[in-house]
């Protein structure tokens, strides 16, 4: 097999890794510490420069890259910013949805809204007080009213609500039906009356992504806004879930990277025993594994990303590459902090924020538990 990547994934590569070098990495700090203006300029410039529609189709205003592209950009940005990053992976998502299992019209109207920056973001509206890990125990109801819908419910753990010009939100819609059989799709514009957003949780880490909870009080929507077809819902949940993980999973190992390039350099210049830290073998295998695990991670990431690209299936290995991908960039970071040893719990060095940051990656878009729950399923089948 032959990894060769094109011009225009490379190009895609190194103008996020640019983008990262220059605008994200020295604000990063601010951002962690609440500049939402800057926030909202850098997400402005990156949707001119195309990463808010990596895969959307031209026609529609993208620039067509694919889920190689899209896990490479996602890599280089979350060497920056992990905040931008997932804001950015979550948008294409969304509009990757739309893209799927769209009518013409949704995809007219919405898609070129991303990928000029009309819209600052898109929101997946899935999990629920009640259903994270199972979304098929959703609350949340979607009534038929004439030409409307009225939706009640709440949805918790929504990326960058604050700011998204359309949610996806799954809702019930038969609830006779059996489990996760009665579940629809429906696209939100925001500022609809009856549809709340709390104000951003107060996070660990990725704090610049603003994260927060959306209710339904009587959220009357048209029939129109239905997506993908009544009762079909939780099929497109499943489908789309599984290429967000490419997203997480590439933000993991640019954070688990930029950890490791951190801590290298770092131990090659601070000394102690009147040498360099980098002359230890003990420091020199921990920096070995590391590097190892995360090129590791890379290749699932390339052989699930190719799949999706090719009409193959990616669930599995999308599952497999997230589960590794975000274990080990934890892992990572981790060894970063200890090879920095008291410097790296200071706010002085970058490093505590890449553990911060990197520990919501083996949580969201499917924990590193219900990925090995997929994995198995689909090893274990007849």
């Amino acid at each position: 097999m032959k990894l060769e990547y094109s011009e225009e994934e490379l190009m895609i590569a190194d103008t996020a890794r640019q983008f990262a070098d220059n605008q994200l990495k020295p604000n990063a700090q601010a951002l962690d510490e609440g500049d939402h203006e800057l926030f909202i300029s850098q997400i402005k410039d990156l949707a001119e420069l195309g990463f808010m529609g990596i895969t959307v189709k031209e026609q529609y205003g993208g620039i067509d890259a694919g889920a190689v592209a899209f896990s490479m950009a996602i890599t280089e940005l979350a060497r920056g910013c992990a905040s931008t990053a997932t804001t950015t992976s979550v948008t294409n998502m969304v509009a990757e949805v739309i893209q799927a299992v769209g009518n013409e019209e949704q995809k007219s109207h919405y898609l070129p809204k991303f990928c000029n920056g009309e819209f600052l973001a898109g929101a997946f509206c899935l999990t629920e007080p009640s259903a994270g890990s199972d979304p098929s125990a959703m609350r949340t109801t979607a009534v038929s009213d004439g030409d409307n819908f009225v939706l009640n419910g709440s949805k918790i753990f929504i990326t960058s609500a604050k700011f998204a010009g359309v949610f996806v939100v799954w809702a019930v819609t038969d609830p006779d039906a059996a489990r996760g059989k009665g579940i629809s799709c429906f696209l939100i514009d925001e500022n609809t009356p009856g549809m709340n957003i709390a104000k951003p949780e107060d996070k660990m880490g990725q704090r610049a992504s603003s994260t927060c909870e959306v209710s339904f009080n009587d959220c009357v929507i048209p029939k129109t806004a239905l997506l993908g077809g009544l009762n079909k819902g939780f099929k497109i949940a499943i489908a789309e879930l599984a290429g967000g993980r490419i997203g997480i999973g590439s933000l993991a190992l640019g954070i688990g990277l930029e950890a490791m390039d951190y801590a290298s350099a770092y131990i090659k210049e601070r000394k102690q025993f009147g040498q360099p830290l980098a002359n230890f073998q003990g420091l020199q295998w921990m920096v070995s594994d590391r590097y190892t695990e995360l090129e590791a991670a890379r290749l699932l990431l390339m052989q699930a990303a190719y799949n999706k690209d090719n009409g193959l299936p990616f669930g599995t290995s999308a599952s497999m590459a997230k589960l590794f991908a975000s274990e080990k960039a934890n892992d990572a970071c981790y060894t970063a902090l200890q090879l920095l040893g008291g410097a790296g719990y200071i706010k002085e060095y970058p490093v505590e924020r890449f553990v911060r940051d990197v520990r919501l990656t083996a949580i969201y878009e499917g924990t590193s538990e219900i990925q090995r729950v997929i994995i198995a399923r689909d090893l274990l089948k007849d």
